[in-house]
């Protein structure tokens, strides 16, 4: 799995992959992610996955897995928002406690 930070959220956002591409390459996983321009979430992220079937994935809590200690290093929190920016999106709340994480959400 690769997890890639960029700048901006609009990048998060905007982004359009070519999924044909992505699915030879030797990635399974791609999240792309940046800290959040909004007060109501920490960071932003997406999840591809075009290798083993999915080319999007609308809210995935095992990239929040990832996320949350991520985010919460550079942040320097242990509780955190994160907001999936996908056509469906989803908010996680992500509680970091050692090396595991608790997820909380809405469906």
């Amino acid at each position: 799995m690769y997890l890639i930070e960029v700048q901006d959220e609009e990048i998060v956002k905007k982004l359009n992959p070519k999924f044909e591409l992505l699915e030879n390459s030797d990635a399974k996983a791609i999240i792309i992610t940046s800290k959040s321009n909004s007060d109501k979430y920490d960071f932003v992220s997406r999840f591809f996955a075009p290798g083993v079937g999915i080319n999007e994935d609308p809210v995935t809590g095992s990239a929040h897995c990832s996320l949350a200690p991520y985010w919460g290093n550079k942040l320097g929190k242990n509780e955190l928002i994160g907001f999936q920016a996908s056509a469906r999106t989803g908010i996680v709340r992500c509680i970091w406690i050692g090396n595991r994480v608790v997820l909380k959400g809405r469906q």
